[in-house]
């Protein structure tokens, strides 16, 4: 406790304004929409080819790995709030431990997918149905991605040390770095070399690896670590081990019930016809678009919260929660308003077909829905990320995700692309309401 009255005494922060929260949050939803981009650039470079089966090996080859770090996207939200935890609290050889920690864990993870490549794509190309004529593509396109897991990880913590240091262009300049990096080489590789798909898995590896150099020259630059004083014993200090082990759990959780409330939507998406099969597709990446959007706000929560913790500023962790709320409803009531005065003209970036457009467009209305009962949920995951108690974000997606599958199952039958919606509308109000039940527990416990 006396660690977090000096830190106060030192002058850290102690409240934020509005120009402040937005000016932290943009950066931050730059790099959050950016974040798809790489399997969306692999894909639109491979069409350019003539053959049409290099588009779908490279896109299913997108689909192993964009699953594969979005399950592991726990190590970036982890090390964001312990690292503003440790900040706030004025603990320099604890951010610094805060960044060597999950390090090592993503060094360690991404050698074991390494190792385990050979039945990580066997059992992939079973699980996606993949088909003879695009099988060796897709194994040739895994088989050099691969060797970028490691990098691909180590980037995660990178980015995340950077945002809880509130370094947020710093994070921003690397992602923008790796996409830019990996758009001119796809262009170099696959247009000039006539290297296809190998070409484009070449420059996404590239990409991943030299991200990670560049990002250690930041983490360098700022001296914000200082290795020759660093207790290496304290990596694996049970308490402060445990304590990170236990949030990215929790964290890896969460991810497998949006998977599996995923996976649910998507088949009973296919049990229907193929024009109602592509219109929630296409619903689905609109989906992503706004969730990104407001989940930018989310991430800027996070960082503060992690200060008003670690520093123990009970005024920083109200008046962020207040702007996070705010700047969150904001957010939903544009993008709601965006998607019912411009949906249809959104579709037509999305497909020409005629009869899918309109099914789409019929179904738009859902979207209009989403925001407005999702921006809680969406601040809120940022706000107990912050707080390294992810376990309620776990709990409350749990119990979401059961509503979810009580709903689909009951009415699965007679289900319609309407009703199948509406389950993903309850599914998304649950994780608002029983993560917002929790708020009160969450200041009692970190502001005794």
């Amino acid at each position: 406790m006396e660690m977090r009255k000096s830190a106060v005494s030192k002058g850290l922060q102690t409240t934020v304004t509005h120009q402040e929260y937005i000016k932290l949050a943009i950066p931050l939803i730059i790099a959050g929409i950016s974040t798809p981009l790489i399997g969306a650039v692999d894909t639109a470079v491979v069409g350019r080819m003539p053959d049409p089966v290099g588009i779908g090996a490279v896109s299913i080859g997108a689909v192993i790995f964009n699953t594969i770090y979005w399950m592991l996207g726990f190590l970036r939200v982890s090390t964001t709030g312990l690292t503003a935890q440790a900040i706030g609290a004025n603990d320099k050889e604890e951010s610094a431990l805060s960044f060597l920690r999950p390090m090592a864990i993503a060094l360690g993870i991404g050698l074991i997918f390494i190792i385990l490549q050979g039945p990580i794509l066997y059992v992939s190309q079973k699980l996606l149905g993949i088909q003879s004529e695009i099988e060796s593509l897709t194994s040739a396109y895994f088989s050099i991605r691969i060797w970028g897991a490691p990098f691909a990880l180590l980037n995660y913590v990178l980015i995340g040390w950077l945002m809880g240091l509130g370094k947020v262009k710093l994070s921003l300049a690397t992602q923008v770095y790796m996409n830019i990096c990996n758009i001119l080489l796809d262009l170099l590789f696959v247009l000039g070399f006539g290297m296809g798909v190998a070409g484009v898995a070449i420059a996404t590896l590239i990409a991943e690896v030299s991200t990670v150099f560049i990002g250690l020259y930041f983490v360098l630059k700022m001296k914000q670590i200082d290795i020759s004083s660093v207790r290496w014993k304290l990596i694996l200090k049970k308490d402060a081990f445990m304590k990170m082990l236990i949030l990215n759990r929790d964290l890896f959780l969460r991810s497998i019930c949006l998977l599996t409330m995923t996976g649910v939507f998507t088949a009973m998406s296919a049990r229907m016809d193929e024009v109602a099969l592509a219109a929630n597709s296409i619903l689905l990446q609109i989906h992503y678009i706004i969730a990104y959007l407001i989940g930018g706000f989310g991430n800027a929560s996070s960082i503060l919260i992690g200060k008003s913790i670690g520093s123990q500023q009970k005024t920083l962790f109200k008046r962020t929660l207040s702007l996070s709320f705010t700047w969150g409803a904001i957010s939903a009531g544009v993008l709601a308003l965006a998607v019912l005065l411009f949906g249809e003209q959104l579709l037509s970036f999305f497909t020409n077909i005629q009869e899918v457009r309109i099914q789409a467009a019929s179904l738009l209305i859902w979207m209009v829905v989403y925001p407005i009962v999702g921006f809680w949920n969406l601040q809120l995951e940022g706000v107990f990320s912050g707080a390294a108690e992810a376990k309620y974000v776990r709990n409350s997606i749990f119990m979401a995700l059961i509503m979810f599958l009580v709903y689909t199952f009951a009415v699965q039958s007679a289900m319609t692309p309407h009703q199948l919606w509406l389950s993903f509308i309850i599914f998304t109000l649950g994780r608002s309401l029983f993560l917002a039940m929790s708020v009160g527990k969450l200041e009692r416990l970190k502001f005794k």
